[in-house]
């Protein structure tokens, strides 16, 4: 049967009246009437365990051991097994006889039973998720204000550099970099540092539309399909990038001492192992190089 926790546990004849009736009257107290014996509720239990567990302690469990608690079950007139009954205020409100899906369970919870509040996001992953949907002023600030608090936080200093980066201040943001003093984060620093320096070479190169004239004249113009390739980064058009990176690797691998694949593997680090288009590019670098 399920183990004992802060919101589930064992009521006995003695204990019923604190730990179910005066329980009720600050939560619902659910009560399930089992037995040894008794495969369905065997089956049932860790169910209800479930469901208790992810009320976070809007909802209590109890267990009531048939065969020793004789008290109880006669004064509630328990005739079958499983019997679940849901007590507030000192009554019981609900319940049901018989093994029941999850389903039908919440959906008999649902009128008396409060749902657990949704937990809130903290100040850096609030952060993180501005940073995502490109809205860098906003993650800025957040940010300023958790490492106004702690500015050895290494996570927030990384994507602090990066929303500096994001609005041209690549000088303020390399400093930013080389305030981090951990390798906790050793993935996420070096994708900031790619960053930086697709944007350092990006301002220094000619302009996307005369990179494109270049490949339209000559597709087989590696240096402007590199050129164009790191603009695409700057401008945070990954999958484009990628691709026109991929394509300069299989045509000349030795570009540049094999700047094609440092690059892409630059970009791995800046987008991080979990994008998906990581995966598909690490797949496709892979079988080209073999």
């Amino acid at each position: 049967m399920s183990q004992d926790t802060p919101y589930i546990f064992d009521a006995t004849d003695a204990t019923f009246q604190q730990l179910v009736i005066d329980n009720s009257f600050h939560k619902p107290v659910l009560v399930d009437f089992w037995a040894e014996w008794c495969a369905p509720c065997k089956a049932l239990m860790p169910l209800l365990a479930k469901i208790a567990e992810g009320y976070q302690g809007e909802l209590l469990l109890a267990k009531i051991n048939c065969d020793v608690e004789q008290q109880v079950v006669a004064q509630f007139g328990i005739r079958s097994l499983p019997t679940v009954v849901l007590f507030k205020d000192g009554q019981p409100v609900d319940g049901f006889a018989g093994a029941q899906p999850e389903s039908a369970i919440r959906a008999m919870l649902e009128p008396h039973v409060q749902l657990p509040a949704a937990p809130t996001a903290s100040p850096l992953e609030q952060a993180k998720a501005l940073f995502a949907e490109s809205r860098f002023a906003e993650a800025e600030a957040l940010l300023q204000a958790l490492l106004g608090e702690d500015n050895s936080n290494a996570e927030a200093l990384i994507l602090y550099a990066r929303c500096l980066a994001e609005r041209g201040e690549l000088g303020e943001a390399q400093v930013v970099l080389d305030a981090v003093k951990t390798d906790e984060h050793k993935a996420a620093l070096a994708g900031a540092k790619a960053q930086l320096t697709f944007l350092r070479q990006a301002a220094s190169l000619p302009e996307v539309a005369d990179l494109k004239s270049r490949l339209a004249q000559n597709p087989q113009d590696d240096e402007a399909a590199y050129q164009l390739s790191v603009q695409q980064l700057a401008r945070q058009q990954y999958e484009a990038a990628l691709e026109g990176l991929l394509k300069l690797f299989q045509r000349n691998r030795g570009y540049e001492n094999g700047l094609p694949q440092k690059a892409m593997l630059q970009v791995f680090e800046l987008l991080g192992g979990d994008h998906p288009l990581v995966s598909v590019y690490r797949r496709k670098l892979s079988a080209a190089m073999f």
